[in-house]
């Protein structure tokens, strides 16, 4: 595609010579015989470069320019004046022209300025757009809120990220942002050029576990394949490795995680050869790890060498103000999702998200504004797209409202207890088991290791 040069002089013999000799050197040239013109062209045909005489029959070219860099303040403008007016020039320079040139023209010299400028204003646009798409993908400051409690976590996370391999843990309820937090880390730190791996160890299944961490030789075990697996902490060599829900991990698995902690080695299950690493290891939990010490479910060695450096995420409702910010930027990823137009949220809705409790924190209203995006084709977020949020009004009362024990004077086992606290809160949620989770404070695969032990059917008891 031609570049194209707008050529604004009202001097017809120059107009006519230079569009005659820049269109066979390959460009599309459009005149204008005086300034109103062209700025009318300016705006309308958006060229890539304007050549402006001083003086003008209607407007002083310097008016020219001012309006010119109104208009588009990065549109490049190569003056054109006489010997007498070259202090002129100077200034036209100051005010934001890219470069001069004297009468009479010199094609030659006019094609090297012009062709320097292009290429300048190439690779800015070419810039540009590589900072769009770093972005697209890039976690920044801002995209966490401005209240002073995120902005305490966030000065103590860029202090911590500064060392070159501090083991870190992130405390957090669930759905607060620990893994966000995790990449912000990693992204701001000397690993950014490193691969960053996340790996939910509530996830995982028990017995596949040490294989998906620490990789397995071929034959390890019991459908371990023919071929040597290679395991998260080998993928995160010279990088970042985040731990989630690492309070899920089996005692088995902490005393060889301590070890990689300790001395950055391991073996591949079913191997004999000592492989090291280079990782920063982050841990994440929704849980008390100090308790979960004391009922000797975690290691305490473990724990302490974990707990290097902590950093607490606070939940939504503890940083309301952050709300409307956090919308607006769910809104924004939502509208490029799903080609939608959304331009504004009403002072109406904004009040409903600020008096909802958020039990599932930012990952829930990120939650919401994504159904409330896909649903609406207006330009505006009102109130009654965001009607679903009523429903969720149960389990906020039961999180507020005061919660009394019945004992029956002949006793009760724990197990019916523990096992009618499971079914009252899986009503409530009307069978939402990640839901019950959080109101129950305990991981998904802990409540439903707890419905097969008890034998709870969802089917059976909900209605």
């Amino acid at each position: 595609m031609k570049q194209k040069i707008l050529i604004i002089d009202d001097d017809e013999l120059v107009t006519s010579s230079l569009k005659r000799a820049l269109t066979q050197s390959g460009y599309e040239i459009d005149i204008a015989s005086n300034g109103k013109v062209g700025l009318k062209k300016v705006e309308k045909e958006n060229p890539d470069m304007v050549l402006l005489d001083i003086f003008l029959g209607d407007l002083d070219g310097m008016e020219v320019l001012k309006k010119i860099i109104l208009i588009n303040s990065d549109l490049p403008v190569v003056m054109i004046t006489g010997f007498a007016d070259v202090q002129t020039a100077v200034n036209a320079i100051k005010m934001g022209a890219i470069d001069f040139i004297l009468k009479p023209i010199n094609i030659d010299q006019l094609e090297l300025i012009i062709n320097k400028t292009l290429k300048q204003v190439s690779l800015q646009k070419e810039l540009q757009r590589l900072k769009l798409i770093t972005k697209e993908g890039e976690i920044t400051r801002e995209m966490f809120g401005n209240s002073r409690a995120i902005r305490s976590t966030l000065d103590a996370v860029e202090k911590i990220a500064m060392s070159e391999g501090t083991t870190i843990l992130i405390e957090g309820e669930s759905g607060v942002g620990k893994e966000m937090i995790a990449r912000y880390i990693h992204n701001i730190s000397s690993r950014r050029d490193g691969p960053f791996v996340a790996i939910n160890c509530g996830a995982i299944p028990k017995e596949l576990a040490e294989s998906e961490l620490f990789g397995s030789e071929k034959g390890a075990y019991t459908g371990a394949g023919e071929k040597t697996r290679i395991g998260k902490f080998e993928v995160a060599d010279g990088g970042t490795i985040l731990l989630d829900e690492i309070g899920e991990l089996s005692l088995e698995l902490q005393v060889k995680l301590l070890r990689v902690l300790q001395d950055k080695k391991f073996f591949r299950l079913g191997g004999t050869k000592e492989i090291g690493v280079n990782v920063r290891i982050i841990a994440a939990t929704n849980k008390d790890l100090r308790q979960a010490v004391s009922a000797k479910t975690f290691r305490e060695d473990l724990y302490y060498r974990l707990n290097v450096a902590t950093i607490y995420v606070p939940p939504l409702r503890e940083r309301k103000e952050d709300i409307p910010l956090l919308a607006t930027i769910f809104i924004d990823e939502f509208n490029k999702a799903f080609n939608k137009q959304i331009k504004k949220i009403s002072p109406e809705a904004i009040d409903i998200m600020m008096n909802y409790s958020w039990p599932g924190n930012v990952r829930e209203l990120r939650n919401t504004i994504e159904r409330a995006v896909l649903l609406i084709n207006l330009d505006e977020l009102k109130p009654e797209h965001l009607n679903f949020l009523e429903k969720d009004k149960s389990v906020k009362t039961l999180l507020d409202d005061e919660y009394v024990l019945k004992i029956p004077k002949q006793g009760i086992k724990m197990d019916q207890v523990v096992r009618d606290l499971i079914i009252k809160t899986l009503e409530i949620s009307d069978g939402n088991q990640i839901q019950a989770a959080k109101i129950l404070g305990i991981s998904r695969s802990k409540l439903r290791y707890r419905m097969e032990q008890l034998k709870i059917e969802v089917k059976k008891h909900i209605k």
